[in-house]
């Protein structure tokens, strides 16, 4: 079903369904699960299923778009669409490049969805499923090279990094239904399972039939480490009167935390007892490190 979108101060009964003014990567809708009347603006959605949002008298709560579709007897075909974003920096644009491989709906030419039209093109997409051994998911995504595109493209960005060969780009993984796509009757661009982000980790292989690529997570690529700031214990990573620092006061000291008379003396200690001295002994501290890291039983 096309879902209406969210209106301010309207009156909504239990069990009316609203999705959100502005698409939702989360491919929620929110049932309502309290009657009232929404408030003047548009609370902040939740992006879990089962999630609970308080607007004004109205409480809602969110579910899956396409759940009642799947759940039906005979569902509407599942489409997968594929994008595939560039990196400015590593590959000299930012081009996006759609396609999907118009196999589960007998489509024989291209798809239009979210008014972006998706070229039809030989796709094997697989390994995208979790399991519970403890490990990401790392799928596989292979393209037709039959006429060279593939090559080209590549070319193109080593050219700009040298033997980059895509790693470092986007691939965003779009599942909706057919019957939400543009030109059909219930055309709905909300009602999509969540988006799923992935990013090129390496090119695995290359021939003139085809280009495979491995993806990886933004938490599984190869040399990204989290959190990217060392964790230390006494020693505060912010430069002095920063952003992150905020002191902006007229109280001057050195780095021996010693009291001193001008700005040009001020001088941070980075030390614990040296943000004490600025904000106070029992205040909030923007102390940027971590003094329990070094603390044992």
């Amino acid at each position: 079903m096309a879902y209406a979108p969210w209106t301010a101060s309207t009156a909504f009964a239990v069990g009316n369904i609203r999705r959100s003014t502005t698409l939702q990567a989360s491919g929620l809708v929110f049932q309502c699960t309290v009657a009232g009347t929404s408030g003047a603006t548009e609370p902040s959605w939740a992006t879990d299923i089962g999630s609970y949002i308080t607007d004004n008298t109205v409480t809602w709560v969110a579910i899956a778009s396409s759940y009642e579709d799947l759940a039906a007897i005979a569902p509407s075909a599942i489409i997968e669409l594929f994008e595939l974003t560039l990196d400015t920096t590593l590959h000299g644009s930012n081009d996006t490049y759609r396609f999907h491989n118009g196999a589960n709906a007998n489509v024989s030419g291209n798809i239009v969805w979210n008014g972006n039209s998706y070229t039809r093109l030989p796709v094997k997409a697989e390994g995208f499923e979790y399991t519970n051994t403890g490990t990401l998911p790392r799928p596989t995504l292979t393209i037709a090279n039959l006429d060279g595109t593939m090559t080209t493209l590549l070319l193109l960005v080593n050219a700009t990094t040298a033997g980059n060969d895509l790693g470092g780009a986007t691939v965003k993984r779009i599942r909706t239904l057919k019957k939400y796509l543009d030109g059909q009757a219930a055309a709905d661009p909300h009602a999509k399972f969540p988006d799923e982000i992935w990013f090129i980790d390496r090119k695995a292989s290359e021939s003139r039939d085809s280009v495979s690529f491995e993806l990886a997570s933004k938490f599984d690529l190869a040399g990204a480490m989290i959190p990217k700031r060392q964790i230390i214990a006494n020693i505060c990573q912010w430069q002095y009167r920063s952003t992150e620092c905020s002191y902006t006061g007229s109280t001057y000291f050195n780095v021996n935390d010693q009291s001193v008379a001008t700005l040009a003396a001020d001088k941070c200690g980075k030390r614990l007892s040296s943000c004490k001295l600025r904000f106070g002994a029992t205040a909030e501290l923007p102390f940027g490190s971590f003094p329990g890291a070094g603390l044992t039983e």
